[in-house]
Parts: structure tokens; sequence; C-alpha cells
């Protein structure tokens, strides 16, 4: 597990081998290279996820700490049902032993001798004890579940003597272990990769990602390659957090034709599907969404451009084509392909940002990674919204445009009202009878505002004497109360709605710390007397402590601000819903940021708010840049 088992590892030279390996369409290797050099593999060189490893045997002899370290190495790699995993069990352990779940640790597993466990304490029993920090626990549904940050791991290998192969010799070999994989975190991200999957919400025609973690090469315990995995996971069904609120339209027990292992894209950038008998007899209607399920996964599975899905029935005829166009008509996020940037200028009203014709978002900007954030960014021009926002005498502190950027919503620069008018030069400004009562409305008061994919409005009142999370029925009418299972006391301090409707991202204060929590969205009911709560709040970044900002930055991304636990500066980056880091990992810093806003295109620049320097922007592959030195409170539609 390279640098994931420091100690473990010295004793233990020739575990793996690795040999490399070109890319392909997907990432990774698909099968044993038929060339190439074979060697023996350090620490820094098995981050490299184009790298495929393959275990060796145990040597004849080997000592119980050389069968331990074996096979913790030879869970890290390719082989076919693990094969040579298994040699390093007894018989009837490597018939139990199943690789179907993955513990991730820190640092790896650190194996250490515990005879005081020995069962007998005789010569013919050796255990050891297993520990590490744990990380994550990847389950059967693929679903990634972070760990407390205090948990740790400790089990128990045994080895027992049993004849060699031969019948000879009295070889150790592990007779009682824990289930599935444990591997280190490097090793994890070397071999696993974030992959979304899509269900339908309930009762509509939208699709929700939901994100799982996929075997980056051939699955050695299915052989199905990257793309079939996925695939097959798309037909078994959402992860248990989020199945209340979605729907598969496949039918129940669909599955891949028998024997199915290797999916791949036609040179025209289409994939046929063989489905079994279940589905063969799906409508046209249903087909059409079944294979807009499998479109939009594979869209976050490759870097190509989708053309069509084939659905084919058992018999080989052709159930439905369905083209990425088409497929468009079912997207989780329906704004519009150019999203305003907004913010609050220095006098309270709002404005949206757009770059001048002669500019681009990256115009100007350096590639050395440095923080060019105190000089201006010439391209960006700004000009008042149409309507009340944009002019008189109302002023705002906080402000959320709609998704169709239609409507704006914002909160009284008093921190104790919330307003709501249309973009347009004849709209008319209307109060919602939502107010806040909080006696310190300059740090409390209402919240930022946000608009769901359903045209709902929701905004938390910070008041600590009433504490509460309301939401406005298409923006409008009296407020809902929503009930918010798990927040212990804790008062809500942000809340950031999902374009799907049915994720909430809460920024939750305990009176000490500010962490970032995932909350499902559950309805009952349609309309005005639909009844909506928050459930199963998990953590959204586990390793932070004091979380300052977060904004919704793709359909099962995040991006947040904030402070490692234990860590003194202010960190900028990207973290997956189920609370995994994303591999974009950290961002560039900028001074002393209280809001940030992104939106689901990649191509579009975060967008945020610093102490020192104003309205900054980083645009893909550049550094930040001041667009605004005063100004406050940056938005994208949502």
């Amino acid at each position: 597990m390279g640098a994931d088992r420091g100690r473990a590892r010295g004793k233990l030279l020739g575990a793996v081998v690795v040999l490399g390996c070109g890319s392909l369409l997907v990432t990774g290797c698909a099968s044993m290279p038929s060339s190439g050099d074979v060697h023996s593999v350090s620490a820094s060189q098995r981050a490299d996820s184009q790298v495929q490893v393959y275990a060796v045997p145990p040597r004849p002899g080997a000592e119980p700490n050389e069968i331990v370290s074996g096979f913790l190495e030879a869970m890290t790699s390719d082989d076919p049902q693990f094969a040579m995993a298994r040699q390093y069990l007894t018989p009837k352990a490597a018939m139990d032993w199943r690789a179907t779940m993955v513990t991730v640790l820190a640092d790896g597993p650190d194996p250490q001798p515990n005879r005081s466990a020995d069962r007998g304490a005789d010569a013919n029993g050796f255990t050891f004890t297993v520990s590490g920090k744990t990380v994550a626990l990847v389950d059967k549904q693929h679903a990634y579940r972070p760990a407390n940050p205090q948990d740790t791991y400790n089990e128990t290998i045994h080895l027992v003597r049993q004849s060699g192969a031969d019948g000879t010799g009295r070889e150790w070999r592990i007779d009682a272990l824990p289930q599935g994989l444990l591997l280190g975190q490097s090793d994890f991200q070397r071999i696993y990769r974030s992959v979304n999957k899509y269900y339908f919400a309930v009762g509509q025609d939208r699709l929700v990602a939901d994100p799982v973690y996929m075997r980056l090469r051939t699955d050695p315990v299915t052989q199905m390659n990257l793309i079939t995995q996925t695939v097959q996971s798309v037909l078994d069904g959402p992860t248990s957090w989020l199945s209340p609120v979605v729907a598969s339209k496949f039918p129940s027990g669909t599955a891949l034709k028998d024997g199915t292992k290797t999916l791949a894209l036609d040179d025209r950038n289409a994939l046929k599907v063989p489905l079994n008998e279940r589905a063969s007899n799906a409508g046209e209607a249903q087909c059409k969404r079944m294979a807009a399920q499998v479109l939009f996964t594979l869209r976050d599975l490759t870097t190509t451009r989708i053309g069509q899905v084939e659905l084919d029935r058992a018999n080989g005829s052709q159930l439905c084509v369905l083209s990425g166009d088409q497929a468009e008509t079912y997207a989780p996020d329906r704004m519009s392909t150019s999203p305003g940037q907004y913010f609050v200028d220095a006098e309270g009203h709002v404005e949206r940002m757009r770059a001048d014709a002669g500019g681009s978002d990256g115009s100007g900007s350096g590639s050395d990674g440095a923080d060019t954030s105190d000089s201006a960014d010439t391209s960006v021009v700004t000009e008042p919204v149409q309507g009340p926002f944009g002019k008189g005498d109302q002023q705002v502190r906080t402000v959320a445009v709609s998704r169709d950027e239609k409507r704006a919503a914002g909160v009284s620069a008093d921190g104790r009202s919330l307003l709501v008018a249309p973009l347009a030069a004849d709209g008319a400004l209307t109060r919602p009878p939502v107010n806040s009562d909080d006696k310190d409305a300059k740090d409390g008061g209402l919240s930022a505002p946000s608009w769901d994919g359903r045209g709902d409005l929701w905004v938390a009142d910070r008041n600590p004497a009433k504490p509460r999370l309301l939401r406005l029925v298409q923006g409008t009418g009296q407020p809902q109360t929503v009930d918010v299972a798990g927040l212990n006391g804790a008062r809500i301090q942000q809340v950031r709605m999902s374009a799907d409707g049915v994720r909430a991202a809460l920024l939750v204060s305990d009176g000490t710390h500010t962490t970032l929590r995932i909350g499902r969205v559950e309805r009952s009911g349609e309309g005005a007397k639909s009844v909506v709560s928050v459930v199963e709040l998990r953590a959204g970044a586990p390793q932070m402590e004091d979380v300052t900002a977060v904004s919704w930055a793709g359909r099962s991304r995040l991006v947040v601000v904030g402070k490692e636990i234990g860590g003194v500066s202010q960190q900028l980056r990207y973290v997956q819903t189920d609370g995994s880091t994303s591999a974009a990992g950290t961002l560039p810093s900028v001074n002393k940021v209280t809001d940030v806003a992104a939106t689901d295109d990649d191509r579009m620049p975060l967008v945020a708010h610093s102490q020192e320097d104003g309205i900054v922007r980083l645009p893909p592959g550049a550094n930040w840049r001041t667009a605004v030195k005063k100004g406050s409170a940056p938005a994208y539609p949502g």
C-alpha cells in the first residue's frame, strides 16, 4: 500500500509488482499488458491511477509478519477474484472472505503482533492487531460513508500453521480476518473514482445525482470494466440515503443480460446496453427515461460527449434509443447556458457582472498559481439589475436570484426582513411575512435566501430564541416552518438548496464550531399544501470544523470555505455530497473569504467575497482576480 503502510512495508519488497499502461477511453487498464517492465514498487510510485498492480504469492517458509503484510498488499492488487490474496488464507477463510466492502484508513493499516490474543497461546496460533485512523467505509452499494474524525480501526488477524500445497511443511496462513478490503487513502484514490449515477426525483421529470465509488479498472470480483460496473450499479437502484426521494424508471429486477462484462462506446460515441427479460416490456416513454439515467451517468464517467444510448431486449432487439439532445429534457439543472453573476454593491443595490466584449473570464490571469487578487479584472463590467433591487431606496445585504433569473429575493440591510421582486423594469417589491426578532441582527437575523430547482424559496432565521428554517412555495404566500431532524440544539446559519430540490446544504453551529451538513428533503402533498422536512443530516466536510461559506458547484459537489480540524488557515476546497474529497482538491487561496458562489457549469468562474479584496473571481485554469473593489454577497442563480 505504498506510503500507506510505512512500518509494515519494510520487510516486504516483493509482495506486489506493477505494470504501466496507456490511457483508454475511461481511465485505467483493462487487462494484463503483454509487454513492459516489471519492477518493485516504492511509495512514491503508487499514486498513478494508470498503474496496474498484481500481487505475488507467499514465499515458502514465510514468517507470520510476512504473511500479514503480503495479504494487506495483495488487497491493493488487480488480480481476478483476488486469487493471490486468497493464497495467504486457509482454504476455509479463502472461501468465506468477501471483498465487497472497503474500509479506508488515513495512512493505511498498521499490523502489530499481539500474542496476548492468541487462542490457547500455543505455537500453532499467531495474532496481529491491525489499526489505523478510519476515514470512510464504502458499502455494498458503493456508497461512501465518512467516519467520525475520532474513529479508529482496531481488528485482529489470526494465523495458524497448515500443510503446504504439496502436503509437506507447516506454512503460516490466515484463518480469521475482518470482511472486506482494507485500503490506505492513497491506494483508495488510485483504485476507485467517484461517479454520479442518476435517478428521477419523486413526482418529477428531473434527474438527481447519486454519487458512488466505482473501481477504475476491471473489477476483480465481477470482471466488469468501469462502464459495465457503473451501468449495473444504475440498474441496482439508488443508494439507501437517497432512495426515499428518488425513483428508478427501470422495472424491478432489471439487470444486464447474463454474461455482459464489457460495455464500450463505439466510434460514434454511442453505447448499446443489453438488458435481461425484466425490461423487455417497458413502453417507449418509460424506456426513454431509463436511457436518460444511463446517458447522464455516462456523461459524468467520461470526458467524451455521449452521442446516444440504445437499450436492447434480451433477444437482441432494440427497446429504444435516446440521443444526447433528447436527454436534456430530464437535465438536473435547467438554468441558462450562461448564468449571471450577481452581487450587492456598496449602496446596498444588486448588480450583475458580465464580461466585456473585449475580454474574457480568464483574460490577464497568470498561470503560476500566485494570488493576484490585488489586481483588477478589467474584462468585467457591472450594471444594476432591472427592478426595485437595482435602484430606489430599498437596500439589501444579501441576494438570491431564481434559477430562471426572473426574480430575486433579498434580506433587508438590517437583517430582519425578507424581500422579493421581479428582475424587470416595472416589477414591484413584495414583503413576504418573514421577519426575524433576533436582537443581534448585525451578525444574525435572516440568512441569505436560496431558491431550489422547483421555484421554492428557503431562508433560515438565526434568532437564538427561535431558530427556524422557512420555505415559501414559489417564493410567495405564508412561510412554512421546515422540520429539521438531528440538529440536537444546533442552529442553522446558512442554507443552500440543490438544483434538484431534494438536498439541502446547511451550515450548522453548535456554539463552538460551524460545520457543513447535507440533509435529504422529503415532501408529502403537492403545491401550497405540501409538507416538507429535512432528514438524515450527514457530514458534508468531515475534515473541516469551522466552515464559513458553502455553495453548490455541481450536481453532487460543493465548494466550501473553512478551516481544517486543528488548522489555523482558511482553505477553499471542493467536496462531494457524500463527504468525500473531490479529486479537484484544494483551490488557490484568497484572503478572508466570507461568501462564495459557484454553478454546475465548470466553465464558469468561482466568485467570492474577500474582506480585503472585494468581489473576486477564479476562472478555470487561472488565478483569483478582483472584479469589484466594493461589493459583497456574490451569487449565481439558486
